[in-house]
């Protein structure tokens, strides 16, 4: 995997170009958002040497594959990280892909949502923190996903609520280079564009996405992708 370095305390962990996950510099260590494909482990505990410092937790933005696909060969390598999922997205690990009542009907494709073996040792709720990290409610791309706030310098690492493949662009776009998430993988569109707006509120000093480059003083750019995206 590719590892590049943002700021003090963030480093991109990317996998073929196109599927990241990120190590967070701690007071106790790493914490780790995602785990990106299956068959990354090795990259990730790599890069995490590199450091010169263990994985503490690992926190999940969202079910779907491409984002826990080495959740499982990770907790075997590092059983004592703490492994940190949503509330509400943790039920599609353990393999229940079913919506609750008052959850819009929107789209679940099945082949994005792998269950996995690992099981969270703590379930978080927006406002709780994984590490340096306050999670922020981030619905749409699934009913659970979250985002994770970085207060120390404002830094966004925000699932696929966002995408930067060639440019930024909200989840809800099936743009030529990257259309997959919006076609295929966003459960509701409408949730996932409030979704946007309010992630734009924050006014992020960097926006780290799940598919595509870190971007610095990202707010240009993510007005431009909310104007192109559509609402639903």
């Amino acid at each position: 995997m590719k590892a590049t370095r943002h700021g003090e305390h963030l480093v991109q962990l990317s996998r073929l170009g196109v599927s990241n996950a990120y190590l967070v510099r701690e007071d106790d260590g790493l914490t780790l958002v995602d785990t990106s494909l299956t068959g990354s482990a090795k990259g990730i505990l790599a890069a995490a040497r590199d450091q010169g410092a263990p994985i503490r937790r690992i926190a999940i933005t969202h079910a779907h594959a491409d984002h826990t696909g080495s959740l499982d060969a990770l907790h075997d390598a590092v059983p004592d990280a703490e492994v940190l999922v949503g509330e509400r997205d943790a039920r599609f690990l353990a393999g229940d892909r079913s919506l609750d009542p008052g959850e819009p009907q929107g789209r679940i494709f099945g082949p994005f949502y792998e269950r996995v073996r690992t099981r969270p040792t703590r379930t978080l709720r927006p406002g709780d923190r994984a590490g340096s990290l306050e999670a922020i409610a981030a619905p749409g791309h699934t009913p659970g996903q979250l985002a994770f706030l970085d207060n120390r310098d404002g830094t966004l690492l925000c699932g696929d609520a966002y995408l930067a493949l060639g440019g930024v662009f909200v989840t809800t776009q099936p743009v030529a280079r990257f259309p997959f998430p919006a076609l295929l993988g966003t459960w509701h569109k409408p949730t996932a564009h409030e979704t946007a707006l309010r992630l734009r509120a924050l006014d992020p000093t960097r926006l780290a996405t799940g598919h595509g480059r870190v971007v610095d003083a990202p707010g240009p750019a993510m007005d431009a992708a909310l104007a192109a995206a559509p609402r639903s």
